[in-house]
């Protein structure tokens, strides 16, 4: 070919070129515009979790003070307190009752209907923040982690519509993916645990749903959790462990706590998704089921008497309860763990906002403290209690790999992730032989069928104004077109 022939093909070569050049730099410019969008929802979670977690914190401060002020304050803030909340939760947020994560459930496997936007909405996903700071400041036992999933899910499917709206979506980000990496994205922050946002997004979300797991998904996930992790610093929630794995018979003793936690965990998930009629007398069930702010009332006087017998121990989180089982220190009552237990059940089931993850926590702590009084010098009672507050979280959710990282990145114990997860998958194969459905999915089943009835009563509504406005002699014209 000439030096001419060449030189006249160098224009077209050369648009040739740019127009390929221009293809990839608008492929680089989404891909980044989507990224980074993704990232600034997960931003918004994170920042949104970190001021739930400074709330709580600053709820259990009052309460404590306020008892010890006055330490016969709690028969009066935990009955009207919890009849109180109850009755605002139904008045304003009636899909905002209990932990949250059972929403995020329920939504992730419906079609985007209406019902499934009221489990998601951020109008009723936000009542939850002044609600459970209202709890704990009247002293229930409860924790703000499972109110920011389902928080965190709301805030991430906003952000995600409203980009939408501006012309501007998060392409390839169908509702269910935005709900998951929020849900999951709340979680890694409010525990500071990015990781244990991932394994729990895998174990419990994904569960039963046909979410995708894309990878800007995880990312969105990781991204809330460092982010946390950036702001506060790495600081495990319980400190770091000290302890060491036992030098004799550790896997006897992984299966001792195991076994009685995963018992007890098992009771106490099946009482959960009981409810409270269903340990009552026949003749006050229905009463019970009619009157739910009364009910909040009696049961807030059962936790004033747990409180008086546990020494005001089992009111709020319980985190430095735990924090001091995990040092070494015997638990200040005996039967605190048990104690722990009935509290966060009473609070539950008094139908108010409030997660269980970090009570479950604090009620491992004190049933491995226990524990470790019974062992005396045979076995180390930090080691006894750490397994105990996997293996009953593991118990009560029955999703141990989640329940081994969250305790792993929460205490700073990764030496010791293999007992942790013998203990938790040995107590969650004993909790099954109490309740073998799990705890948050068996609470979904009932956010769900309440979603579809919101629907059918939607569609009756619509088909009433639709023949309210409908004259009669055209339906009569109809009918007769249809016989004819």
């Amino acid at each position: 070919m000439s030096v001419i022939a060449q030189l006249r093909r160098l224009p077209s070569q050369a648009r040739r070129a740019i127009r390929r050049k221009a293809r990839q730099l608008r492929r680089l410019s989404r891909k980044t515009l989507q990224l980074t969008l993704l990232l600034g929802g997960a931003a918004l979670v994170a920042l949104v979790s970190l001021g739930f977690a400074r709330l709580a914190d600053l709820a259990i401060s009052l309460n404590g003070r306020w008892l010890a002020a006055m330490p016969w304050l709690g028969w009066v803030l935990l009955p009207f307190g919890l009849a109180l909340i109850r009755w605002a939760t139904l008045r304003y947020a009636p899909n905002a009752a209990g932990s949250g994560i059972p929403q995020v459930i329920a939504s992730l496997s419906l079609a985007p209907t209406a019902g499934r936007r009221q489990l998601t909405s951020l109008a009723q996903a936000l009542w939850k923040i002044p609600l459970t700071f209202a709890g704990l400041v009247f002293g229930a036992s409860i924790g703000r982690e499972g109110p920011s999933v389902q928080v965190g899910a709301a805030v991430m499917l906003t952000w995600g519509n409203f980009w939408k709206k501006m012309g501007v979506p998060l392409k390839g980000f169908h509702a269910s993916e935005l709900i998951a990496a929020g849900a999951a994205g709340g979680l890694a922050a409010a525990f500071n645990a990015p990781l244990a946002g991932v394994i729990f997004a895998i174990e419990e979300l994904g569960r039963g749903t046909a979410l995708r797991w894309q990878r800007l998904v995880l990312i969105g996930v990781l991204a809330s959790g460092f982010l946390v992790v950036a702001l506060v610093g790495n600081n495990p929630y319980f400190g770091t462990f000290s302890g060491h794995s036992l030098s004799h018979n550790m896997l006897a003793w992984t299966l001792v706590c195991g076994l009685v936690s995963g018992a007890l965990g098992g009771i106490f998930s099946h009482a959960l998704g009981k409810g409270p009629a269903a340990f009552m007398p026949a003749r006050w069930r229905g009463w019970a089921r009619r009157h739910p702010v009364q009910l909040a009332f009696v049961l807030g006087l059962g936790m004033a008497a747990l409180g008086l017998y546990s020494h005001n121990t089992v009111y709020g989180t319980g985190y430095a309860h735990a924090s001091q089982a995990l040092a070494g220190a015997a638990p200040e009552v005996a039967g605190f763990g048990v104690a722990k237990l009935a509290a966060t059940l009473a609070s539950y089931w008094a139908g108010i906002p409030g997660g269980i993850f970090t009570p479950a926590l604090t009620t491992g702590a004190g049933i491995g403290a226990q524990i470790g009084q019974w062992a005396g010098a045979a076995a180390d009672p930090r080691v006894l209690v750490l397994l105990s507050m996997a293996a009953f979280l593991a118990a009560a959710t029955q999703a141990p790999l989640t329940a081994s990282v969250v305790v792993m990145e929460m205490t700073g114990s990764q030496p010791m992730l293999f007992w942790l997860l013998v203990g938790s998958l040995f107590a969650s194969v004993v909790s099954r032989q109490f309740g073998p459905h799990a705890f948050y999915h068996n609470a979904a089943g009932r956010y769900r069928h309440r979603a579809i009835e919101y629907d059918q009563a939607q569609r009756a509504q619509a088909q009433a104004r639709a023949q309210a406005q409908d004259p009669p002699q055209a339906q009569a014209s109809r009918r007769d077109q249809g016989q004819a």
